[in-house]
């Protein structure tokens, strides 16, 4: 094998071959072929790229790999990892953008040249976009034995690697270093790669599939902050009294806030982890124009700002929370904390205070805040300053699963700095979207929250709503429901708890009394609904013995189509493996920026089964359904209905023991491989009377699923109004 050629695991020859692990594991059995492992350890080896292609074509198994999918094999397996294997890439992506012309004249040239000549050149195209490096971020490099010392000028940050990666990290410096020659030579077929999926997707979108790639490949790496959260943030920012054309994001992270900025003349980021700034400063050079002004540097944002003059029209952050060590003991005399020195236990309090210190008079401030952090007692002088002040404007409650942590409800802070003569706010605009609204499909409340079931649309709906009613409204105006101006002297007590559920009226509560009447009618007409349906005596007789076929084998023989969700763009609804077990209307989105991809889009007659967590499923899909596409860990049979009755099909996939012996165990998750699913060989007549029995079942299952999610909403309902007094108890 090639010294430093791409390796590949287990998992990125499945999604080579669009199978799933297992198939992978039993190739590897079955096969005396099979590749051997070249790399890796032995419960998780790594395999030669080149070979893996090559025994799948050979095996006919695949005809050829996407080129998007090797591009990514290569990042992924790159001798240096997978970050600096992405920086390299966005630089030569830069370049591509920036002068389209140069690459194909470097290209044409040796590895050994390219790389010298590309490094001259990736310098102009960075000094362009970034500006021209300072004496700290030149590093003077000494090999010692294999390993790469970074020598300092100007008392800049010094970070040592093995294996001769450079890191290049001065405070205040800029992001994004120029790579040497021969930091670049191992990337040189990767850069070749890249160019030529650039040249079918656009540079920008290149980049955005790389590193969403590396984002989902190690979710535990990195805090994200999810597209219909920055868009929401982004958007409260831009309806704020000051145009927000110069945007500073002081904890960048992977610049999703900054990117979804609509219009900006100047972005700003600081990021304390050198590989994360440089990856965020070519995200946001590749997706705005080259006439916004960027600047993104690598710093501990609150002990070393790298914009002290900076005020900005908005500030847009998503800070790290329950930091006790984010410099307490050494700023205690920073003139940043206007409002109050925060506590060792409120590094969220000091982050409110850094936003506040960068925005111009009348600039508009949009935080990401734990819930703790309008009610913990430690805070509350500091909210209370804040309040009297006029600088916190709106407190808003999301649902969970709204960002990282998953399981809370966390909240959207957004503040106005005030102006010199400005009089304080006399009110506090409060909003709770914690509670997930009715869907449209029919009224039925979800049964269950979760960041795959959020409709952002309707979220971002109420709460702007709620902001601009706000911001235009006369003092003491008061809004119902999911928002509320409450004014600042009711709240300013002993606690000064700023959480809006503790200020508005609960959800089942808004509705009043005859909301309950309505939910009453509704349960009543569903239970008898639910009788009418419920299945007549049974006929016991002796098990059948029919002979039997799999799923994959009718797949081979035509009788049905295979297919697998979770991929694609653009602005449809997504059916989720949520929607499947709960049998609601699709409740996803697909990503709207990235390479455009189909997705695989659901027909009247395909069953869906969810292939994770062990339970036995399937939805018949309808024309209501029809049109969204397939979400993620569902797989798809499209039956030809001159062969297989769809209701059969989904019927006889919900065997408990068929769905056990198609599964596989893992010690954290179960997984079914639809294709073992085992079916009886029946004709299509006798299919379909069975398919009739089938469907009635699953009528009488829903009407039982809706009847217990009214009787849960009729039953808190009454205890809320019982409680409350606006229900008597006759």
């Amino acid at each position: 094998m090639p010294e430093n050629s791409t390796e590949v695991t287990a998992a990125g020859i499945a999604r080579l071959a669009g199978v799933g692990r297992a198939a992978v594991s039993n190739w590897r059995r079955r096969h005396a072929d099979f590749p051997k492992p070249v790399g890796g350890t032995e419960t998780s080896p790594s395999f030669a790229l080149a070979e893996v292609e090559q025994w799948l074509r050979d095996q006919g198994k695949i005809a050829e790999v996407p080129l998007r999918e090797r591009v990514w094999q290569q990042v992924a397996g790159h001798p240096a990892g997978a970050v600096p294997a992405l920086v390299h890439t966005g630089c030569a992506l830069l370049l591509l953008r920036t002068s389209p012309k140069t690459w194909p004249e470097i290209a044409a040239a040796p590895d050994e040249r390219v790389a010298d000549v590309l490094s001259l050149a990736l310098d102009k195209a960075l000094t362009a976009r970034f500006g021209p490096a300072t004496q700290d971020d030149r590093a003077i490099h000494a090999a010692e034995g294999g390993r790469t010392v970074h020598a300092a000028e100007g008392g800049r940050t010094v970070h040592t690697m093995e294996g001769g990666r450079t890191v290049h990290a001065a405070e205040g410096g800029r992001a994004v270093h120029t790579p040497s020659g021969t930091e670049l030579l191992p990337s040189v077929p990767l850069l070749r790669a890249v160019a030529e999926l650039a040249a079918g997707t656009g540079p920008g979108e290149t980049f955005e599939f790389l590193l969403g790639r590396q984002l989902d490949a190690n979710p535990r790496q990195y805090t994200l902050t999810p597209p219909g959260l920055a868009e929401l943030m982004a958007a409260l920012a831009e309806a704020g009294e000051r145009p927000a054309r110069t945007v500073l994001d002081p904890a960048a992270g992977t610049g999703a806030l900054l990117r979804a900025v609509a219009a900006p003349a100047a972005l700003y980021a600081q990021e304390t982890d050198p590989d994360l700034a440089a990856l965020t400063a070519l995200r946001l050079a590749l997706h705005t124009d080259t006439g916004c002004a960027l600047a993104a540097r690598t710093a501990d944002t609150l002990r070393a700002d790298a914009f002290p003059q900076l005020a900005a029209d908005a500030v847009l952050c998503h800070p790290p929370f329950n930091e006790r060590n984010w410099g307490h003991d050494e700023l205690a005399y920073d003139p940043r904390w206007e409002y109050g020195f925060p506590a060792r236990t409120e590094s969220e309090l000091a982050w409110v205070q850094h936003a506040l210190a960068h925005l111009r008079e009348g600039g508009t401030a949009v935080l990401l805040m734990p819930p703790a952090a309008a009610s913990r007692r430690s805070g509350r002088r500091i909210r209370a300053d804040l309040l009297r002040r006029g600088a916190l404007r709106a407190v808003i409650a999301l649902p969970a699963g709204a960002a990282p942590p998953y399981g809370i409800p966390l909240h959207l802070w957004v503040l106005r700095k005030p102006g010199s003569g400005a009089h304080p706010a006399p009110e506090l605009l409060l909003v709770d979207t914690a509670e997930p609204a009715e869907p449209a499909s029919g009224g039925q409340p979800s049964a269950t929250g979760g960041r795959d079931r959020l409709d952002w649309q309707a979220v971002r709906r109420t709460v702007l709503d709620a902001w601009q009613s706000f911001e235009g409204s006369a003092p003491a105006a008061a809004r119902t429901g999911a928002g509320r101006a409450v004014p600042v002297i009711e709240l300013l007590d002993d606690d000064v708890d700023l959480a809006p559920a503790r200020h508005l009226p609960p959800p089942a509560a808004a509705g009043g009394p005859g909301e309950l009447i309505r939910v009453r009618e509704r349960l009543a007409e569903t239970l008898g609904r639910t009788g009418a349906l419920t299945p007549p005596a049974v006929t016991l007789s002796d098990p059948a013995h029919w002979p039997l076929t799999t799923v994959g084998e009718l797949a081979r023989a035509g009788a049905l189509q295979l297919r697998t969700g979770g991929s694609g763009t653009g602005p449809g609804p997504v059916l989720t493996e949520h929607d499947v077990l709960g049998s609601t209307a699709p409740s996803g989105s697909l990503p709207t920026d990235g390479p455009p991809e189909e997705p695989v889009l659901v027909e009247p007659g395909d069953v869906v089964v969810p292939v994770l967590g062990g339970g036995s499923a399937a939805r018949v899909i309808d024309d209501a359904t029809a049109g969204a596409a397939l979400g993620r860990n569902l797989q798809l049979l499209r039956p030809d209905p001159a062969a297989l009755d769809p209701w059969f099909l989904a019927g006889f996939l919900r065997g408990t023991a068929n769905n056990r012996q198609a599964s596989s165990y893992a010690s954290t998750a179960t997984r079914l491989d639809a294709r073992r699913l085992q079916l009886p060989r029946l004709p299509l007549a006798e299919q379909q009377r069975y398919g009739e029995r089938f469907r009635a079942l699953a009528e009488f299952e829903d009407a039982l699923r809706l009847a217990g999610r009214l009787g849960g909403q009729l039953v808190q309902g009454m205890y809320d109004g019982l409680t409350d007094g606006t229900v008597a108890p006759k």
